[in-house]
C-alpha cells in the first residue's frame, strides 16, 4: 500500500511539473507582435509598466482564439492583439477605438472586426452568445463604477454571456488599496480589487487567479487629481513632475476569470 501511494504521489508530482512545463511554454508569435516595427515608439516605452507578454501569458491567450478587447480606444493593446491574432484567430473590437490606427497599417489591422459595446445605454452588440474565447479589459472597470452596481453587472453579465464555457474574461485595473475607501464614482480611477471581483463573481465568473505582474509598491493612490497624476498623463507636472516620474505608472490588479 505504502508503494501504491508513494507511486501515486511521484505521478501527480510528475503531471504537475508537465502541466507547470506548459504554461511555461515561450509564445514566439507573441513576442514577434511585441516587437514589431508597427508599433509606435510612445506605446513600446511604456511596456516596462504594462509588461503585455507576461499579462497575455498569464490570461492564456493562443493565436486561434476569438478575443474581444473592451474599449480600446488609442489601441495601445490592438497594436499587439491585431497582429498576433490576424492569421489563425479573431480579434473584436467592442467599442471606441481609433480609425486613424485601424487605417494606418491595413496589412496589421485590416481583419479587426469592430462590435458595439456602451453600458451607460446598456447597448452590448459586440459578440454572439458563447462565441468567443476570451474578453480582455485593461483599466477600463474604473469608469463604470459611477453607473452603480446594476450596470456594472449588467456589463459583467454581457461578457459572461459572449464567452464560450471555459472562456477567460482577464482584467487589469488601477488598484485602490482595500484601507483607503471608494469614492463612489472613482473620479481617482482607482478602484477596489475586491469590488471587481465582487461584481464579476455576481453574474457567475470564477476567480482563477491573481497576479502582480502590473504591481507597483511605490503608487500610493493618493495623489492630487487620482491617477492622472502619474505617468504617461502627468497631469501634475508643472507642480512635481520629477516626484511623479520617480513613481512610475499606476499599481495595477491582473485578474483572470472563468466562465464555468
Amino acid at each position: 500500500m505504502k508503494i501504491f501511494i508513494l507511486a501515486a504521489g511521484l505521478l501527480a508530482c510528475s503531471l504537475t511539473g508537465l502541466t507547470q512545463a506548459a504554461d511555461m511554454t515561450d509564445d514566439a508569435p507573441l513576442r514577434t507582435a511585441i516587437a514589431g516595427s508597427h508599433r509606435s515608439s510612445t506605446n513600446v516605452a511604456r511596456d516596462t509598466w504594462r509588461h503585455p507578454y507576461e499579462t497575455l501569458t498569464f490570461f492564456g491567450i493562443k493565436p486561434a482564439m476569438t478575443v474581444v478587447e473592451l474599449l480600446p480606444e488609442g489601441g495601445w493593446y490592438t497594436e499587439i492583439l491585431a497582429p498576433y491574432l490576424r492569421q489563425d484567430g479573431k480579434l473584436i473590437s467592442a467599442g471606441v477605438i481609433s480609425r486613424t490606427l485601424l487605417e494606418s497599417k491595413p496589412a496589421v489591422y485590416d481583419k479587426v472586426v469592430r462590435g458595439a459595446f456602451s453600458p451607460p445605454k446598456a447597448i452590448y452588440n459586440f459578440a454572439p452568445a458563447n462565441s468567443v474565447d476570451m474578453v480582455l479589459t485593461f483599466r477600463n472597470v474604473h469608469n463604470f463604477v459611477e453607473l452603480g452596481d446594476d450596470k456594472v453587472k449588467d456589463m459583467f453579465k454581457a461578457l459572461y454571456t459572449s464567452l464560450k464555457p471555459g472562456g477567460v474574461l482577464g482584467v487589469t485595473d488601477h488598484r485602490l488599496p482595500e484601507s483607503m475607501p471608494q469614492d463612489a464614482t472613482a473620479t481617482s480611477g482607482y478602484v477596489h480589487e475586491s469590488y471587481v471581483i465582487k461584481m464579476a463573481e455576481s453574474v457567475g465568473f470564477k476567480l482563477v487567479g491573481k497576479s502582480e505582474i502590473n504591481a507597483n509598491p511605490k503608487d500610493k493612490a493618493d495623489h492630487k487629481g487620482g491617477v492622472w497624476a502619474l505617468p504617461p498623463t502627468l497631469a501634475n507636472a508643472a507642480l512635481d513632475r520629477d516626484k511623479y516620474q520617480a513613481i512610475g505608472e499606476s499599481d495595477r490588479m491582473t485578474l483572470k476569470f472563468v466562465k464555468p
